[in-house]
């Protein structure tokens, strides 16, 4: 089948594609070469013309034809060699029209010349199956039309053109191959490196951040069970705090199972979106926030845009709470015109200080906003408190 295979694509099939871009110095050779080989045809194609009307009893339209079918395939052959040779081939029957007595070749010198360049630069780039079949059919008009004691030789001579074609073939695909695997082995370097990257992470969490998590539910769980006569409100705050920090531990689970995936295609369990807004502006009023949502025009946001809004809602809500406690919030979401604002306000409350220094909120509000190409703003309010604006861009076909 392989042998089939090769003489069909000898016959009707494609070229193979061309080598690799060529090197910077090579393509300033080009630039002096390309002309100057197109006037080397041009002149190979009127001295093949004027030796044909001179030696041989052929017109000047079938001289003229002879000379152009000559170096035409020449012109081919550099980007599609095999289809240059088919075009060639032919004229080894056509091109010993007119063969005068004296001559010892069937062919001019140019069109001999012609046929071995396309026949190098096609041994230079395609299969040896394809090479082989050539090369046989390349032999046929040689014992035809030529003496059969220059055809000997020039078959030999066939033989070792493609026999030295196809080893620089070999050679040029195996560096090719090297190239590819040593691409291949870098990106799987880089691969590793990320995922080594995201696994110490993962550990710094799990044993860092995870287990005070933990300590602080398992502490309000059991709180009113080592402190006796708590009030019913102090019971309820424990159960809030417990509740929360296991909604924390379930996130970071999450994240942490990220974090080690070593493909994109791990199933996850579903983000948060905007439809959770209401719901987590419920989980700060059970901590003691006041808080106001007013909602509009937000049936249809992509999930991307969901994500980033809950996201930028619950850093603004969770900082109003910690640095400004007791205040009232407002929350607004609004969408319209392929826009969907998010504005969060709260007013003065009780002075605090925020443990631990300052925070990261801010910085990763602003980059949830600027990766979906939308804006966002923050800043002390005329008259006490704090504000947060952000603009998401909904995108097309919202």
């Amino acid at each position: 089948m392989e042998v089939v295979g090769a003489l069909r694509r000898v016959v009707s099939g494609p070229d193979r594609p061309p080598a690799p871009v060529l090197s910077r110095r090579l393509t300033k050779i080009q630039v002096y070469a390309v002309p100057l080989g197109l006037l080397a045809l041009l002149g190979a194609g009127l001295a093949n013309g004027q030796y044909l009307l001179e030696n041989r009893s052929t017109g000047q339209f079938i001289a003229v034809v002879l000379s152009v079918w000559a170096v035409l395939p020449v012109l081919l052959a550099f980007r599609r060699p095999l289809l240059a040779w088919r075009i060639s081939y032919p004229l080894l029957f056509v091109g010993a029209l007119g063969k005068g007595p004296r001559e010892a070749w069937p062919w001019t010198t140019v069109q001999i010349i012609g046929f071995l360049i396309v026949l190098i630069l096609l041994v230079r780039r395609e299969e040896p199956g394809v090479v082989a079949w050539v090369t046989a059919l390349n032999i046929v008009p040689l014992f035809l039309l030529a003496p059969w004691t220059n055809a000997w030789g020039v078959t030999v001579w066939f033989i070792a053109v493609a026999l030295a074609g196809d080893l620089v073939s070999r050679r040029r695909r195996s560096r090719e191959a090297l190239a590819q695997q040593t691409e291949l082995t870098e990106l799987e370097k880089a691969r590793r490196a990320v995922l080594e990257e995201r696994a110490r992470i993962a550990r710094e969490m799990h044993d860092v951040v995870a287990h005070h998590m933990s300590m602080i539910a398992v502490q309000a769980e059991t709180a009113p069970y080592r402190i006796t006569g708590l009030p019913e409100p102090a019971l309820a705050e424990f159960t809030t705090i417990a509740s929360g920090a296991r909604e924390a531990l379930t996130d970071m689970r999450r994240l942490l199972g990220v974090l080690r995936a070593e493909d994109s295609d791990t199933l996850l369990a579903p983000q948060p979106g905007l439809s959770d807004v209401g719901a987590l502006v419920e989980t700060a009023r059970r901590a003691g926030v006041t808080v106001r949502l007013e909602t509009e025009g937000i049936e249809h946001v992509p999930e991307a845009v969901g994500l980033a809004a809950y996201r930028i809602v619950q850093e603004a809500l969770a900082n109003a709470a910690r640095h400004s406690p007791g205040g009232p919030v407002h929350v607004a979401v609004r969408g319209s015109a392929g826009l969907l604002r998010l504005e969060v306000g709260n007013g003065p409350g009780s002075p605090a200080v925020a443990a631990g220094g300052p925070g990261h909120g801010l910085i990763g509000m602003r980059e949830r906003a600027a990766l979906l190409g939308g804006t966002l703003e923050a800043g002390p309010q005329p008259g006490g408190g704090y504000r947060v604006d952000a603009r998401l861009p909904l995108g097309e076909g919202t």
